[in-house]
């Protein structure tokens, strides 16, 4: 143990000095090949090393090349900064090393806490027993999205657990274009199929349309299919829209369809009172997939899966050998009956140490930044007459591109095409791209509380930089 003592406190100066250095280093920057390779042939070791000489290895080749998402100018994807309390204690976590499947140890309890702290976070209705954490997102999807198949089943006079889906007519889902793509996995891996999941037109502000949903429904019951589940989304990862969902909790209510939302990303944003409205009718939803290792920055992986009516979870997933009874419960048995893994990492301990550190004010605070900036670079591209905003800035994603005067649209779209990468090479800002309504587009996501309006200059002027170059090369 004195070495470990010793790696340990090596280990907690190599990491803060990581950590204080991110934001005077470039943003992200190609592995040198050499490097890449190195790591990709790293042959199996007959023998062990010490835990220094690991150390070492970690310092001169692993740290060095980074995703690049701590820093203050990442704006790619959905990725945030580690909070710092959340990778402390990510340390005491893997030093328990417990299984939080059930029992009576400190993970299982601090987990129905924060499962708890995270529903009341984002106005979610909780019951004990309503939620669990995941990985992400995406298993908390399917976590739901069984759930509900669960829930249609029934209501149709079959166990689907016992009988699968055969003898059911087809269950249809509704989503839109915008609809994350964890989604359309779910529905395959449970054997609804991708052609059972109806994309309903959006408006121009990318939210469903609750009338074309209503058309689509009855022309589905029309045809003999079983409508069971409508997705709305909290803030979509293009754009970062906000569907509206008290109009789509009534039309659930009336057809009696299980009413999913995906807020991965953006559910937190209800934090910020300034766009708090729109999530107005999000607490009448059946069930809720979020991440807190996206806007809180608890470090991955971490999803969360809220869900209205706990028995439904427990309906769904509940299989309690011989050999995992457990008498003292109390009464709500262990979290392997409320999803699909039994063996479950210690997820709360980081979640409970990064919100407990920053507390609800300072959560909302840093979601409150985040837009607020957002909303500053949507203003400030919006002025640009060489740029083009295209769409609302909604929650902290800013979707445009580049439109120098004279070029075709066709041109317009290789120019974008090519500009994310472009400005990522630069090392000194890092966006992504996509595609909007067939248009090339750059993305930028703010989650981080450290980025400054000085840095929303620099990422501008790296754009400009970028187009500059592309445009002399062509």
């Amino acid at each position: 143990m004195s070495d470990f003592r010793t790696a340990a406190h090596a280990a907690a100066e190599l990491v803060s000095d990581y950590l204080a250095g991110v934001p005077a280093g470039p943003v992200w920057r190609p592995m040198d090949p050499a490097a890449r390779q190195a790591l990709l042939d790293a042959p199996l070791p007959h023998t062990g090393r010490e835990l220094d000489e690991l150390l070492a290895v970690i310092a001169e080749q692993v740290l060095p090349a980074p995703m690049g998402n701590g820093h203050p100018r990442f704006f790619g994807w959905v990725n945030s900064a580690p909070a710092p309390a959340g990778v402390l204690a990510t340390l005491a976590a893997a030093a328990m090393n417990p299984s939080s499947a059930g029992g009576d140890h400190a993970d299982v309890h601090l987990e129905r806490a924060v499962v708890r702290w995270i529903a009341e976070l984002v106005g979610f209705p909780h019951r004990p027993g309503g939620g669990l954490l995941t990985s992400g997102t995406s298993m908390a999807t399917i976590v739901c999205l069984s759930a509900a198949r669960g829930r249609a089943a029934a209501r149709a006079g079959h166990d689907v657990r016992a009988d699968g889906l055969a003898g059911l007519p087809p269950l249809v889902g509704f989503v839109t274009g915008e609809t994350h793509s964890c989604v359309r996995k779910a529905a395959e891996l449970l054997g609804l199929g991708s052609r059972q999941l109806r994309v309903v037109p959006a408006g121009a502000e990318g939210r469903i349309d609750p009338d074309a949903l209503r058309a689509e429904i009855a022309a589905d019951r029309a045809a003999g299919r079983l409508p069971f589940l409508v997705v709305a989304s909290a803030g979509t990862v293009n754009t970062g829209a906000v569907d509206a969902f008290e109009p789509l909790a009534d039309l659930c209510a009336e057809e009696e369809l299980w009413l999913h939302v995906d807020g991965a990303y953006g559910a937190f944003g209800v934090l910020d009172p300034a766009i708090a409205h729109r999530y107005a009718g999000l607490d009448r939803a059946d069930s809720l997939a979020l991440d807190p290792h996206k806007w809180l920055g608890v470090p991955v992986d971490c999803g969360c899966a809220l869900v209205r009516d706990p028995e439904q979870l427990r309906e769904t997933f509940s299989l309690v050998p011989s050999y995992l009874r457990d008498e003292e419960d109390g009464g709500l048995g262990w979290f392997s009956e409320y999803g699909i893994e039994q063996t479950r990492p210690f997820r709360s301990l980081k979640v409970w140490a990064t919100i407990a550190h920053r507390g609800r004010d300072g959560i909302a605070a840093d979601v409150a930044h985040c837009t607020r900036l957002a909303r500053r670079l949507g203003e400030s591209v919006a002025a640009d007459p060489a740029l083009e905003l295209l769409a609302p800035v909604d929650t902290s994603i800013v979707a445009f591109r580049s439109r120098p005067a004279g070029l075709s649209e066709a041109e317009l779209n290789a120019l974008n095409r090519a500009l994310p990468l472009a400005v990522q090479r630069r090392g000194r800002a890092f966006v992504t791209g996509t595609l909007l309504g067939g248009r090339e587009a750059v993305r930028a996501c703010l989650l981080n509380s450290a980025t400054s309006e000085a840095d929303l200059t620099v990422l501008l002027d790296e754009v400009r930089c970028a187009v500059d170059e592309l445009t002399i090369r062509q």
